[in-house]
């Protein structure tokens, strides 16, 4: 089930003006023209700022995310008929063949439960070509990036045409080994409406991540540094190889076989 940041019309539809600043995907870009990527899986695609850049460049491009509201702003922006949007996770997929399969963002933390990360790392190499790739980027549990979300840090006031002014902040709730649980509030000025967001990420450890991908059956070609947060995050590339890989143990391939 998606937050409710992402899940509810009216905060989905604000999304973007309280997050204007998408330099962090510059990276992402620059990785499909690198591996010359001709069709991409977005992963988690929220409001479809990231698909819409590919498909700005003539990329064909399938967005999924699981809310079903932050897909209908994707839909609504202009070029979105360029875009495939799907309306579910990387564990329920139709066929697709795909060079590049990405989660920007908080996307690969969202996903907590370990079953489910599995399911998603094995959904999303089953859309990959032979010699497809993975990217995706995680926080470096040792930062501790959770001791700044607290409203002193986070408050703002936001204009917003057609909206008017809405107020937000975060504040951390609970760090409970690698899950960290946050909350969001909203209040709109124009009519008082208050509404929250609570969010929970696995701040998973980078041996951790490599160990999960290789058991379904990638490739590590490379973890990359963050350019827009250096020295906080991973970046990981993974390489569905071009014969093998299957999953290590009979169970992975036994739920690899179900959930196709």
């Amino acid at each position: 089930m998606a937050d409710e940041c992402f899940g509810h019309p009216r905060l989905a539809e604000i999304y973007d003006p309280l997050d204007p600043d998408r330099g962090d995907l510059d990276a992402y870009v620059r990785m499909a023209e690198e591996f010359g990527a001709r069709q991409v899986l977005d992963i988690g695609c929220g409001t479809g700022v990231f698909a819409l850049l590919l498909a700005d460049r003539g990329i064909d491009v399938v967005g999924v995310d699981p809310a079903q509201a932050s897909i209908d702003v994707a839909r609504g922006k202009p070029g979105s008929e360029r875009v495939r949007w799907i309306c579910a996770d990387a564990t329920a997929l139709p066929p697709l063949r795909v060079d590049l399969a990405t989660m920007t963002a908080n996307v690969a933390q969202e996903i907590v439960d370990p079953q489910a990360w599995r399911r998603t790392l094995r959904g999303a190499y089953e859309t990959l070509r032979p010699g497809g790739r993975l990217v995706f980027e995680t926080r470096d549990p040792a930062k501790r990036a959770w001791e700044a979300w607290n409203r002193e840090t986070s408050y703002g006031v936001t204009e917003i045409p057609g909206v008017g002014a809405v107020e937000s902040w975060v504040r951390l709730i609970e760090a409970d080994g690698p899950l960290v649980t946050f909350h969001w509030t909203y209040v709109f000025a124009a009519d008082g409406q208050e509404l929250t967001s609570e969010s929970t990420l696995r701040f998973r450890e980078r041996d951790e991540i490599e160990a999960e991908l290789v058991a379904q059956g990638y490739v590590m070609e490379d973890i990359r540094d963050a350019p827009d947060r250096p020295g906080l995050e991973f970046v990981f590339v993974a390489l569905r190889p071009a014969e093998g890989g299957e999953p290590k143990d009979a169970g992975q391939r036994e739920g690899a076989r179900r959930f196709r």
